[in-house]
């Protein structure tokens, strides 16, 4: 009988590269926010920041934020609908701060 194949979700594939380099979240992160910028696709934002939550541990990351880990959970999840508040207390417990950042094409 031949040996049934496990697949994994890309979301678990990408949880375990930051795992195991943790160097490239930074980048990561700058990636997500410039696609949001772009898309502004708030599922794929908040699946991408799900995926770094994890990494980092939710429920410490909960902690730090001020918020229970099913907070932070349906914050993240793709039903959310997180107050900026919450996205904001969830950035700085990760290590980062929302800031403008200028738009290059848009002409005042």
């Amino acid at each position: 009988m031949a040996k049934k194949r496990v697949y994994r979700n890309f979301r678990d594939v990408e949880e375990d590269y930051f795992r195991n380099h943790p160097d490239e979240i930074p980048a990561y992160m700058d990636e997500i926010f410039d696609e949001y910028a772009q898309d502004g696709n708030s599922a794929a934002l908040l699946a991408s920041l799900r995926v770094i939550a994890k990494v980092k541990g939710i429920s410490n990351l909960a902690e730090s934020a001020g918020m229970t880990r099913q907070g932070v959970q349906h914050a993240l999840s793709n039903k959310g609908n997180p107050r900026f508040d919450n996205v904001n207390a969830i950035m700085v417990a990760l290590g980062y701060r929302l800031s403008p950042k200028p738009i290059e094409s848009v002409h005042a």
